[in-house]
């Protein structure tokens, strides 16, 4: 491969990274901070892409849109729209713990993506939705600028939110909410807020995927996309720490492109479909590191009480408590 084609695919890699680790850190609210098993990324990074595809492109028969918005309105839209979504379904499983929420949430985002599916006047069915523009008029190597602002902005946010007296409280109902709730704190409110804060930002990086690929179909919403690569990226970086999620996201994406080469220099007689292949190798991974890191490769530290100088390492959460 030539340079420049090098060159091409770093930053077509990069900004896939980029986008992956925003989903992450909304996750990372979700679990790694309060300990909620969602497993409906998908649908609401689906939401994002698609509000921002109709917002953001030209006139067209076959699908809801023609507003011809700009880049930034579509994103905000993007938030906008996935808030009472993500209320609504956070009201609905408020109360349900661990494999029960994990169950309702991968119906609701199959519930979402084959809504997308079948109303073709909305979002064009399976033919999805074309002409999705970057901003500005930018290639991959200024998006990827835009990305990184985006994904800088959103560490920053989450970070404040994990060292200030309410993230302090999401870790306390993860750790222990019988004792949370024998403090006064309203456990309900307090995981729903964060259910929806987590929604959104996977929203967010639904919305730049959008303008990125230029083209949003049902078919990117599988779960195997819009969930399962996200849930490895953080356990695998670490669980409960804002940068682990995006070292996970790197590190995790790097490996799944790699894959892709492995599997095709292995006779298709030995591994049967080139796509399971490559999930099984990421599960080989995930194994290693839940054998090995349990805590993933960046542990969980916290964060300093008020007065302290600087953090101690915490106990941590891992995928065993």
């Amino acid at each position: 491969m030539e340079l420049a084609g090098l060159g091409a695919y770093a930053l077509f890699f990069l900004n896939l990274v980029g986008i992956y680790a925003i989903m992450a850190l909304g996750l990372n609210m979700q679990w790694g901070m309060t300990g909620q098993f969602n497993i409906g990324i998908a649908g609401f990074f689906a939401v994002g892409a698609y509000t921002t595809a109709i917002l953001t492109t030209g006139p067209s028969d076959n699908w809801l849109g023609g507003f011809n918005l700009p880049f930034l309105v579509g994103l905000v839209g993007s938030v906008l729209v996935c808030l009472p979504i993500a209320w609504a379904v956070g009201r609905i499983t408020a109360r349900l713990r661990t494999d029960y929420l994990a169950i309702a949430t991968i119906g609701i985002a199959e519930i979402i993506r084959l809504f997308f599916l079948n109303e073709g006047w909305l979002s064009n069915g399976t033919r999805g939705i074309p002409g999705i523009q970057k901003p500005f008029g930018v290639g991959n190597g200024g998006y990827l600028i835009v990305v990184a602002a985006f994904v800088g902005l959103t560490w920053l946010a989450v970070e404040i939110a994990r060292r200030s007296p309410w993230g302090r409280v999401l870790r306390a109902i993860r750790d222990n909410e019988p004792a949370t709730a024998a403090a006064g704190k309203d456990i309900a409110r307090f995981r729903l807020q964060a259910f929806v804060v987590g929604s959104c930002i996977m929203a967010l990086g639904g919305g730049l995927y959008a303008h990125f690929v230029g083209f949003v179909s049902p078919e990117a919403f599988r779960p195997l996309y819009g969930t399962f690569l996200v849930w490895v990226m953080l356990i695998a970086g670490g669980s409960g720490n804002n940068l682990g999620a995006m070292l996970g996201a790197l590190v995790v994406w790097l490996i799944w492109s790699s894959t892709e080469m492995l599997a095709g220099l292995v006779p298709t007689a030995l591994i049967g479909s080139e796509s399971a292949f490559r999930v099984f190798l990421i599960g080989i991974l995930l194994q290693i590191i839940l054998v090995s890191r349990p805590q993933g490769l960046l542990p969980e530290k916290r964060p300093p009480m008020p007065g302290e100088r600087g953090a101690s390492v915490g106990k941590g959460h891992s995928v065993r408590d």
